[in-house]
């Protein structure tokens, strides 16, 4: 396989015997890209990236106790525990390794792992688990069935034609390149959901830039083990105040697009205010001595960007801000008209065109959010009161309607 295919890794799976097998196979080979997913065996591999699976349940070896002592030991050691299952870990229900290989970053197809050439879409079963998963984050917040797919029910954009606003996802380029250029919500409440209904409607995954702590830490400290967000990865992601907008000043972006003749859609939502209510931001945590030295040592864990930036957006004060829940309302998205950077590279390299392209999307995002804080105050259905009445005299499967565009 190694002369048919020189720059393509070649996996062995080992258990028990097999595992001492697959090391002594690569001992013999050192020149072929190897990757080893070894069981039941815990040698010292010092030099080597390791991921280490282990149960939480195993009656015949302490395997917590050995996964965590290697994950000291071994500097370049990622474990991912799974505490409700037992010896057979790969032979049990549930447990995919193709899924935790995608899921930890550690299946690529040459050399060294990229994450975007390696990528891999999520397969029907992944989409499901993903889906699956966001049901149960909102149902926590929630505890009322048959919301979820209303939570979520407007999405508008302008057709690219005129500039008429329509219903659905029709407006959105299914061809690409595309970047996405919006809002962040308070916790990113409505990335979820528009992920998903794009994937379901349109057969495109929509991939998120996410903040370098998804994808690396130790998850000894403050901060959550990164296995916590081996869902985003698999779905595609890579490496405040109420509806206020901190923009950096260079507009990286619209030449970042350019380079690859990507469409740039701005976007606006809102409605998280009605999901959760934030009662203690920032501000008031550092009024207190004991959260300010907490979020000072979350900070020094998390991973530093944009350091030679200034204002807002050089804020990297890691704090997680206390939330009260709410009634839930309804999340609202508008997608403006789609703006063409192809065959404009050489034209958008000069930064004075790059910032009025850059001042265009800002601004199209700034009047997304103004229309829809205006227009969902007419939508006779924003209380979930109103929408369950509706459900129960249409029936669970019909569509809600919302205000008049």
């Amino acid at each position: 396989m190694h002369s048919r295919l020189p720059n393509t890794p070649i996996y062995l799976v080992g258990d028990s015997f097999g595992a001492c097998l697959a090391l002594a196979v690569a001992s013999h080979h050192p020149d072929v890209d190897l990757v080893l997913i070894l069981c039941t065996l815990s040698g010292v591999l010092s030099r080597h990236a390791i991921l280490c699976t282990f149960s939480g349940r195993n009656p015949l070896l302490p395997s917590l106790n050995e996964g965590e002592r290697l994950h000291k030991v071994l500097p370049k050691c990622e474990i991912r525990k799974f505490n409700d299952n037992g010896h057979s870990l790969l032979l049990e229900d549930g447990i995919d390794l193709a899924y935790i290989l995608k899921g930890a970053s550690y299946y690529r197809r040459g050399r060294n792992f990229d994450y975007v050439t390696d990528y891999l879409p999520p397969t029907p079963s992944e989409f499901k688990r993903a889906a699956k998963s966001l049901w149960e984050i909102f149902r926590e917040l929630r505890s009322i069935s048959h919301y979820f797919r209303e939570l979520y029910h407007l999405i508008t954009n302008q057709n690219s034609v005129s500039n008429e606003l329509i219903v659905g996802l029709e407006g959105i380029p299914s061809e690409g390149p595309v970047l996405f250029v919006g809002y962040q919500s308070l916790l990113g409440f409505e990335v979820g959901p528009l992920v998903l209904r794009i994937l379901s409607e349109k057969n495109i995954l929509v991939c998120g830039i996410a903040h370098p702590m998804l994808f690396f830490g130790e998850g000894e400290g403050l901060l959550p083990d990164v296995s916590t967000f081996d869902l985003l990865r698999s779905i595609g992601a890579v490496p405040g105040e109420e509806y206020q907008l901190f923009w950096p000043e260079r507009s990286e972006f619209v030449r970042m697009a350019a380079r690859f003749g990507a469409k740039i859609v701005p976007f606006g939502v809102v409605g998280e205010g009605d999901i959760a209510k934030v009662v203690v931001d920032y501000n008031d945590l550092q009024r207190i001595p004991y959260f300010k030295e907490k979020m000072e040592e979350l900070t020094s864990e998390a991973v530093k960007l944009k350091t030679d930036s200034s204002g807002e957006v050089a804020n990297q004060q890691a704090h997680f801000p206390g939330i009260l829940p709410q009634v839930p309302g309804r999340l609202y998205y508008l997608f403006g008209k789609p703006i063409e950077t192809k065959e404009r590279e050489h034209e958008l390299k000069d930064r004075q065109k790059a910032q009025e392209v850059y001042m265009e999307v800002k601004s199209e995002v700034e009047k997304c959010l103004a229309y829809l804080l205006e227009k969902r105050e007419t939508d006779p259905y924003r209380t979930i009161m109103s929408r369950l009445l509706y459900l129960s005299i249409h029936g669970l499967s019909s569509e809600i309607p919302t205000f008049e565009l």
